[in-house]
């Protein structure tokens, strides 16, 4: 018969051993748990931010220069798209009839579909057949519709592909007026989803105390957001972009900029607010994620990689305090991943 015998402990004993035992935890003023009434109200904001995590010297070999990630792949549908999703539908209208429609490369259209399912909205989602299979499996796990289109993952021409399906679904008289699209490319509620949200999270768990934001570039919405509010509290905070080397890549989610005409820029990015762009391949992308797997056991997507490549090797100053966006986790990349190990193998 084991030895050990059960003893009950008061509440307010409980939580002092927790805290004991993890001692930087803050508990809420009442010790209540939190209880939500929809999934939808899990996501994040200034007063429920997502956690930030400092790189260990053993990725960060720059002594002068602390390197914050913030792990938006900790949101409840697993992206810093959740924000944009929400704010989005927040904004939309929809009659008993209609039916969302709205083309991604994956996470946005993960975070759409989750809420619509918690609010009971029908969805389609239209996907370059290049977007991990992870994030497609996702998709029809929740019962979107899925839309496969022979597309780029960066493609050239907004009109064609998986945006040109879409904008013809909503504009075409044939389907009067059933489909209806958040259009993440042009709304600025992608803007103001991370200007009222992830910028505010961002000053305040660093208390002002910021030299530098990272962020990669897709449709703009995050770094817009985030550096429109950044500038207004300190306007020496660098904002600076990370954007693939080439327009041929394997970067889910983001975009090459450089050379781009201007009927093809990203509508609702401000260029005014960069004050660098750094470009990373593929192969440096995935290094850099796989490397702080290892080193520091975080678990992160290839672009957020990228902006780890471009934060420590990138030609941008090493010292000071940079705040990173990771964008997801590595969940969604696992056979992208594998590929990429067994090539180096």
């Amino acid at each position: 018969m084991s030895s050990y015998t059960h003893q009950q402990r008061s509440p307010s004993a409980a939580a002092a051993t927790v805290t004991e035992l993890h001692p930087g935890l803050v508990r809420p003023a009442d010790g209540h748990r939190r209880v939500y009434d929809s999934i939808v109200d899990l996501a994040p904001n200034p007063d429920n931010p997502t956690p930030m995590v400092r790189l260990s010297s053993r990725m960060n070999p720059h002594p002068d220069y602390e390197i914050l990630l913030k792990l938006e792949g900790m949101n409840p549908f697993g992206s810093i798209k959740d924000r944009t999703a929400l704010f989005m539908l927040n904004g939309l209208q929809l009659g008993p009839e209609q039916v969302l429609v709205e083309p991604s490369a994956g996470n946005t259209g993960i975070a759409l579909a989750a809420m619509a399912n918690a609010r009971n909205l029908p969805i389609e989602i239209a996907v370059p057949d290049g977007t991990p299979e992870e994030k497609k499996a996702l998709l029809r796990f929740l019962g979107a519709e899925l839309i496969e289109v022979e597309d780029e993952l960066c493609p050239l021409f907004p009109t064609e592909g998986a945006r040109g399906v879409v904008k013809s679904m909503v504009e075409s008289e044939a389907y009067g007026g059933r489909y209806v699209s958040p259009n993440q490319y042009e709304n600025e509620l992608n803007v103001e989803a991370h200007y009222r949200t992830t910028g505010p999270e961002i000053w305040q768990q660093t208390e002002g105390k910021i030299d530098a934001f990272y962020a990669s570039i897709g449709t703009g919405g995050t770094i817009s957001g985030v550096g429109r509010f950044l500038k207004e509290q300190n306007p020496d905070i660098r904002i600076i972009g990370v954007e693939p080397a080439s327009r041929q890549h394997s970067l889910s989610g983001i975009k090459r900029i450089t050379g781009l005409p201007d009927e093809h820029y990203p509508k609702i990015l401000d260029p005014n607010l960069l004050d660098d762009l750094v470009a990373v391949t593929d192969d440096e992308a995935f290094s850099a994620a796989i490397e702080v797997a290892r080193r520091d056991g975080v678990m992160v997507g290839p672009t957020t990689g990228a902006v780890l490549h471009a934060a420590l090797h990138g030609d941008t100053t090493k010292s000071g305090r940079a705040v990173l966006i990771s964008a997801d986790n590595a969940a969604k990349y696992v056979s992208a991943y594998a590929s990429f190990l067994a090539r180096q193998d």
